[in-house]
Parts: structure tokens; sequence; C-alpha cells
């Protein structure tokens, strides 16, 4: 097999070490998973489950993952020993989902990126104790509270970070601070004005792409050849432009803009704050673009960086452990990869990288500050907000000054229907660059998504269609209810559509349901897992048939059966999960890359849905649904990219007669709402509508349509 390593729980990167004597295994770490989660179910019967409830749920959950790797790699166990292991921890996987089911917000602790708190990884040991197991500290330990005080004693500062102050203690003034513009206000003062500037964006306009220079060369370092959009964003940084909200589409080579730009500007000591799937990537692609700056990736506490270095990597989830110093380095430049990672401003990854950009604005006057997003619209337009103030174009409650001052310019208010072209004009000059494949990659083949109904006539199927209708007739029954409690209010002939909508929303925000009865969530899971062996068989005759294939789950049940299904056939195959190291993860891309026996790569949705090149194949299996559009299009795109030499064909495995059919539907729905913001289509406006609840809104409409 071309995997690599030993599978571990996401974000952890630990390994189990049992140290007991064989005969004493007997009771082992599945009797006291199979306790904590009867405890926490317990705890969600009775209401919202506490915090020290969700690090139970969030600890068992990744200990099961892990265990589970272990029972799959045990050799010195019977096949039959193997198979009662995995059966019991199948038991305590499914109580794991039945809890959050009841309490769904829990389903947020099973992300890949899902923050492991310090309560959870003391508890993590408590349980390894009592098992008996001895827990090998991770590559990346979390740093450990040095006192009472919390998030702020967990900083560190790395020994090279040290060396770099006491060589340059102090940074070179910036004069050209004081000389800054404040915002003025005019006309528009006591007018709101970031809620009509967000919905400038919901109007069809011209397409979102500020006017960019013609390159005066296409060459980079190296004898490597830019595509001339590249050169046009590099020739604007030249120029003097220091902010872009950089959203080409996925695979048009953003990481190369962004570095060049930042060579182009002399914007080092620069910070680069990316997802950690892609850090590595990013250290190779700056020895490649801009060799002549060293680059350096933080790791955990940082004990391995180059404090020296020119570029400073960083992930999302170690950053609060640095972000003290990082604001006090001197940075002149600031990139923040996958941006839309940061558009929920009450995140703590997300607070980080707003305090990272105010610290760096206050020291220099005009530093390049680039957000690089092929999505940068997920739900809605105010995705924007986070992301506009990191790049200094407005604060907490209004624009600042370059915006307010061409706000100001055009002469208009939101009263006025003019304000809003005008102002959504006055946000693209800023620094909006959006280019799609269609208009500056001529040579990029077209893609297509093929949808492949498969029947699930097993009973699986037969089981999640019952679950399906018994929803329904909770829904109906919820409708009906609340039609006979209404005491006035005018009649309404026929389906009540406002009522439906409350329903389904009433519906999706429950967790008062008993555990065994099913919802959206769980439905979509049960789903995934009944279509995971019918959509590895086909991704198995793909790869007979057309070579390399590029197999996309988002659970890791999912890609366990498809693996398993990929070993029986004598197909060798690679694996992307979020738990790898980066080693391992680098070993499974390279084989996929560059062995040809290797014909197909399973990759985890939310792990290698960004950052990677995978051009080596041209067809996609997407096993399972996403949420988004968004998270469906990163996926195909890491294949449809430059270089692509082949037609690319998503197959989206769909499961006929169930609920899966209708979310396809409004996942192709929601992808109009990017377009509109920036690509100037009128489509689709409404189209950023929650999908969970326009599904539930979808089944009860028609059970209620059916039962007339």
């Amino acid at each position: 097999m071309a995997r690599q390593g030993q599978r571990h729980p996401g974000g952890t990167r630990t390994a189990l070490r049992d140290r007991r004597p064989a005969r004493d295994r007997e009771g082992g770490i599945i009797p006291v998973l199979a306790r904590t989660v009867r405890e926490v179910e317990a705890a969600a019967q009775r209401g919202p489950v506490r915090p020290s409830g969700r690090a139970k749920f969030q600890v068992v959950a990744l200990l099961v993952r892990e265990e589970r790797a272990r029972v799959k790699a045990d050799s010195t166990s019977t096949e039959s020993q193997r198979a009662e292991q995995l059966k019991r921890l199948d038991g305590i996987a499914t109580i794991l989902a039945k809890t959050a089911a009841r309490d769904t917000s829990l389903l947020a602790l099973l992300a890949e990126d899902a923050v492991v708190s310090d309560a959870a990884r003391s508890l993590r040991r408590e349980l390894l104790l009592a098992a008996g197991v001895e827990a090998t500290p991770d590559e990346e330990p979390a740093a450990e509270p040095q006192g009472p005080g919390g998030a702020s004693e967990r900083r560190v500062v790395p020994q090279s970070v040290v060396s770099r102050q006491l060589a340059n203690p102090f940074l070179a003034p910036d004069f050209s601070i004081a000389a800054a513009r404040r915002a003025r206000h005019g006309h528009l003062a006591g007018w709101e004005l970031l809620g009509p500037l967000f919905r400038s964006f919901e109007q069809a306009g011209a397409s979102s792409c500020m006017d960019l220079p013609e390159p005066t060369s296409l060459r980079a370092p190296g004898g490597l050849e830019l595509m001339p959009h590249q050169a046009r964003v590099v020739a604007a940084a030249a120029a003097g432009h220091r902010t872009f909200l950089l959203a080409d589409e996925p695979g048009l080579g953003k990481t190369a803009q962004a570095l060049l730009a930042a060579q182009a500007a002399d914007a080092y000591p620069l910070l680069a704050v990316v997802p950690n799937v892609v850090k590595t990537n990013w250290a190779r692609e700056a020895g490649l673009w801009t060799p002549s700056h060293p680059a350096t990736v933080i790791h955990g506490n940082g004990e391995s960086m180059d404090g020296f270095a020119d570029i400073v990597v960083v992930n999302y989830e170690v950053l609060d452990r640095h972000v003290g110093w990082l604001g006090d380095l001197g940075f002149r430049g600031m990139v923040v990869d996958e941006a839309h990672f940061i558009k929920n401003k009450t995140s703590q990854r997300s607070q980080h990288v707003l305090e990272l950009s105010e610290r760096i604005r206050a020291r220099r006057a005009q530093p390049l500050l680039m957000a690089l997003t092929g999505t940068p619209l997920i739900n809605d337009i105010e995705d924007f907000r986070a992301i506009w103030q990191f790049l200094g174009w407005i604060d907490e409650k209004q624009p600042r000054a370059a915006l307010m001052e061409c706000l100001e310019e055009r002469g208009w208010t939101p009263a006025d229907p003019a304000f809003y072209p005008a102002a959504r004009a006055c946000v693209i000059d800023l620094g909006i660059v959006r280019r799609r494949k269609v208009d500056v990659a001529a040579d990029i083949p077209a893609r297509r998504i093929a949808d492949l109904p498969v029947e699930l006539d097993d009973e699986a199927g037969r089981s999640i269609r019952a679950a399906e209708q018994e929803l329904a007739r909770r829904l109906v029954s919820r409708y009906e209810a609340a039609l006979a409690a209404r005491a006035a209010g005018p009649l309404v002939e026929g389906i009540d559509h406002e009522l439906v909508r409350r329903v389904a929303t009433w519906e999706r925000e429950d967790t008062s349901t008993a555990a065994s009865d099913e919802n959206v969530f769980s439905m979509m899971r049960r789903i995934g897992q009944a279509k995971a062996g019918l959509a590895a068989d086909y991704a198995a005759q793909l790869a007979r048939s057309v070579g390399k294939v590029v197999f996309f789950a988002k659970h890791v049940d999912v890609m366990d059966v498809a693996e398993d299904t990929f070993a029986r056939r004598g197909i060798r195959y690679a694996s992307i999960r979020g738990e790898q190291t980066p080693k391992s993860r680098q070993q499974n891309i390279d084989a996929f890359l560059t062995d040809p026996d290797v014909a197909i790569v399973v990759c985890s949705l939310t792990a290698a849905g960004v950052g990677l090149n995978l051009q080596v194949a041209s067809n996609v299996v997407l096993a399972e649904l996403s949420w988004t559009d968004a998270e469906q299009t990163q996926a195909i795109d890491r294949v449809h990219r430059i270089g692509q030499g082949e037609p690319v064909t998503a197959w989206r495995i769909i499961a006929a007669q169930t609920i899966d059919t209708k979310i396809a539907e409004l996942i192709d729905s929601k992808a109009g709402l990017a377009a509109t913001a920036l690509d100037g289509s009128d489509a689709g406006v409404a189209s950023s509508a929650d999908v969970q609840l326009e599904a539930l809104v979808a089944l009860l409409t028609q059970a209620l349509s059916e039962s007339r």
C-alpha cells in the first residue's frame, strides 16, 4: 500500500503505546470509552451538553478513531478478535452519532480543524491512564499553561526569535505613519454604511476585478514563467498597491502571486497564516518562486523554526501560542490563505488574525496585506466583513479612510440607488482581484459534474428511507400542531409556506427529540455510509479504465470502506487524512503523483480540499455531498488546475429516492451567490439560504403536498 504511517485522530497526531502484557489487555481502552460515552449520552438526554460533557464527547470520538486504526493495524490479533473489537468500537460510534443528533452543536467537535482544549487533553490523558495506556507526546504538543491566567499564559516565544530580537532590538521607525490618512466625514456623516456596502455586492454588476497594470515581464526567478494574470498582480504590487482580496478561482496560482507580490513590494519579513494542511507546501512554493528569501514553518511551539527567516509560515491551529511575538516582530506584510476560514469573527483564529493585522498596520502605514481565497463567500455576503477588516478597508463600525474618501467623492448616500454601484466600484478599486479560469486560462479544459444516481436497495437503504419518512411525519405533526394552536390571524389557503419555514427552523434547532430520532445531519451521514461501497466500486472501475482517480469523502468511516474495497480488489492507493503527520501526508501525495502503480488517492474532503495539486488525474469521485458548493468546488479544483491537459469530470454519487437528491439540488442552487457578488452574474441572489434549513423545508412541503 502507498498509505504511509499509522492513523491518528485529527489535530492531535498522538500514538497509543500499550505497555501491559498481552494477558492484561482484556479490558483495555474500549470499556473506558463505553462508560464515558454513556455519561455523555445521559447528559444529552437531560438537556444541552455542558462544557465537561462536550470535552468527553470530543475525546471519546478522537480515541475511537485512534483505537480503530490501532486494531486494524494489529497483526498480532486474529481476524475474529479484530472483528469483535471493531464491532464494539462501532457501538460506541453509534452512541456518539445519536448523541450528536440530539445536540447538533456537538457535530462541530468532529471537524478536522476542531480545537482540542486543554480540558480535553487532560481528560484524554486520564482516560488512557485508566485504561493502562501511555500516551506518547505528539509532534505539536499544546503549550501548557504557566499559571492561572488562561490563553495568554499558553503563549510562547521560540528561542530563535529571541535571538533575532536581541540581534536587532530596535525596529526601524516608519515615519509615514504620522502622515497616514484618517477618515474624514462629509455628507455621509451619521449614515450606517457597512450594511449598504455589503448589499452593493448582492446586486448584479461588472465583474469584480480592479484595474491591473500590464506586466513588464512574465519571467520569475529561476527561469519560471508566470501566467499573464499572475504577472499583473505582481505588477500592481510593484506599482505601490498594498491591499488585495485575491479571489481568483481555485487552481489559478494564488500562492505564487502572493509570494512574488511580497518580493515586488519588499514586504519582508512576511507572515503567512495558512491551513495546517498546506503550510509545508507554502515553504516549498517560497523556495521555488522566491529562493533568495528563506522561509520557515512554525510547528507546535516553534522550537525548530528559523527566527531570522524572511517568510514565516504559521497555521491557524497554533496561532494562539505565537500571536504575542508575531505582533512585535515588525512584519511588513501579511498573507492569509483560505481567508474564508476567518469569516466567523467570534472564533479565536479570526480574532488572532485581526489582532495581528491591526498591530502590523499600527507599526507600518502601508503594509502589504493579502487575503487569498477562491471561495470568499460561503453562505452570505456578510462573509466579507472579517476579510475587509483584516485588509484595513473597514473597522468594526465604518469604512476606514481610503474607502470613506472614495464614497464621499461619489456624492451619493445609501438613499440613492446610484450609491450601490458606486460603492461596489470603490471597494473593488481597493484591491479585489477576481479572475475565472474561462477568462484567463483558455487552455484549461472545461470541467463537468456528472451525477450518478445509485439505488440503496439493501437493509441500510430501507432503514434510511424509513427514517426519512419518520422525520417527514414529525415535521407534519409539528406543522399541524402549530396550525391548530393559532388563535388569530388570517387563514391561508393550501400550504402556509411561512409556517413551513418556521417549523423547519424549529426542527433544525431542536435538541429535545429522542436519541433514536433521526435529523438531517445524521441521515446524511448514514447515506454517506450506505453509498461508500458503491462509490468505491465505481472509483475502482474508473481507475482500471481511465487511470488515476481522486476519491473524496467527508467522514473517516466512508474512507475506511473505500480503502478496504480497493485493497480487496488489489488496487494500490494513497490516503490523505487530517490526522497524518506532514511527512506521512507528503509521502502519500508523492506516491500518488509519481508512482504509476498508485491508481487512487482517498482524500478527506476537509483535509485535502485545499492547497493540493493532484492534476495527474482528471477524474474525481465525490462519495459524499458537502453542505456548500464552495467545498465541492475546492475539491474538484485539486484536479482542474493550470497545466491540466485532459477534460475534468467530477462524478457525484447521489442516493436516489432519498434526501440526498434534494441536497444536491440545493448545493447547485447556492453556486450562484459567488457569481452574483464577484462575477457580475444576475443569477442566484437568494441562494445564500442555509442548505440544511432548505432541505427540511423541501421535505415538509413535499409531505404536505402528498397528504392533501
